[in-house]
């Protein structure tokens, strides 16, 4: 499934920054040989249906609509496409059913049950990049980033040879923007190169496709409600999309399930519970660094600090890999809990500029005590220095 999967992705080794005068420059995600990938979604979702399809002990059901459910006996009614009515039992419910999940509802009617909702105030809309003479129109092992402080443009490289670009800007940008010619006009101030990339007929077209649409963030806990049901993926921590780990962390609740399912010999009133205490603090986690990373991706990399820190941590994780160990590294390419790489992220940053402050105050000092007090130098002529050097030379 793995192979299948990455044999159907595009990596990505570096963010590419495209500034307003039309340079590139490339920021990459780790070290030599790591990537993300770029993968289409509506392939995912049909390789996980066709694997599913082959256990012989599981049933697809589409145009189910879940109506309700009982907390004490685990029975579900579906209302169906032809009208009907369906009721299904179930010994655990695994509620996977998105951000705006029909199964959560139930949650809320629990006591202590704590729920959060929240929307950000930016707005996302698609456009497509064609290919150019049959190939993609931009470097394709990059995620293309357009920063512009308080919004952004990204692209992302598909396998037709398009690119999917995604206009990430507060709700009251979109709708300053109201007709093709202010379009043309907002690009060429903000994002010139991508014009003839886009088409300037497309763009006039396409952004009035969809409005702007919202993005949200859930938090919630418990995950689970007695020994019957259990919350997993959107359902339980929907993310804003800014660290690309909504999926990964859907993908790593299944994982963490099954390893406590193995741990504690699938007794679901120990299974459940552990479950929930364990992936909390982390959904939590990667949901605050989804929203931190909007502000790095449209702003920070602008940064000569932020490019000069990223240098700084590569160059350390180079030389003391088990010590310090970049945040996005962490996150993207190792187990490491979310809630720890953020203590563990928290610190290195401590200890960092505790250690660049050192520096540069020794640097100002021993610059001011050799002004203040500077050696005594023997006068010597350029043709001494040159005999010297070439005596020390000859020794060699």
């Amino acid at each position: 499934m793995e192979d299948t999967i990455v044999s159907k992705g595009i990596p990505m080794h570096s963010r590419m920054i495209h500034s307003l005068n039309g340079t590139q420059s490339p920021i990459p995600y780790g070290k030599k040989g790591q990537y993300i990938l770029s993968v289409d979604r509506a392939n995912l979702n049909k390789e996980l249906l066709s694997a599913a399809e082959t256990y012989s002990n599981t049933k697809l059901n589409f145009a189910y609509k879940l109506l309700n459910w009982s907390t004490e006996t685990g029975a579900m009614t579906f209302l169906r496409a032809d009208g009907a009515k369906e009721e299904i039992q179930a010994d655990l419910i695994v509620g996977c059913d998105g951000a705006f999940s029909a199964i959560r509802k139930q949650f809320l009617r629990q006591s202590r049950f704590n729920f959060s909702q929240t929307y950000i105030p930016h707005g996302y809309l698609e456009l497509t990049m064609p290919p150019i003479n049959g190939e993609f129109a931009m470097k394709p092992n990059y995620l293309h980033i357009w920063p512009r402080n308080t919004f952004m443009m990204i692209a992302l490289p598909n396998l037709d040879k398009t690119f999917t670009c995604t206009l990430f800007m507060p709700f009251d940008e979109f709708e300053n923007v109201t007709t093709g010619d202010q379009v043309i006009e907002f690009f060429q101030k903000y994002f010139p190169d991508a014009i003839p990339l886009i088409g300037a007929d497309a763009l006039k077209r396409d952004y009035f496709r969809l409005p702007a649409q919202a993005m949200v963030s859930v938090k919630c806990s418990p995950y689970h409600l007695s020994d019957k049901c259990v919350l997993m993926g959107d359902a339980a921590h929907a993310v804003v999309p800014f660290y690309g780990q909504g999926m990964n962390a859907g993908f790593e609740d299944c994982l963490v399930f099954n390893e406590i399912m193995d741990q504690l010999n699938e007794d679901f009133s120990a299974v459940l519970p552990e479950y929930t205490r364990v992936r909390v603090p982390d959904d939590h986690a990667i949901a605050d660094l989804a929203m931190y990373n909007y502000v790095e991706m449209r702003s920070h990399v602008n940064s000569k600090w932020f490019l000069f820190r990223k240098y700084i941590d590569n160059f350390l994780h180079i030389i003391m890999p088990r010590t310090i160990i970049p945040l996005y590294t962490m996150v993207t390419f190792t187990r490491t809990r979310y809630h720890e790489a953020v203590k563990r992220w928290h610190w290195q940053d401590k200890v960092i500029n505790q250690g660049l402050l050192c520096v540069a105050a020794s640097v100002v000092g021993g610059s001011y005590l050799l002004v203040r007090y500077p050696p005594n130098m023997p006068n010597i002529s350029i043709e001494q220095l040159w005999t010297r050097l070439q005596a020390l030379k000859s020794r060699f």
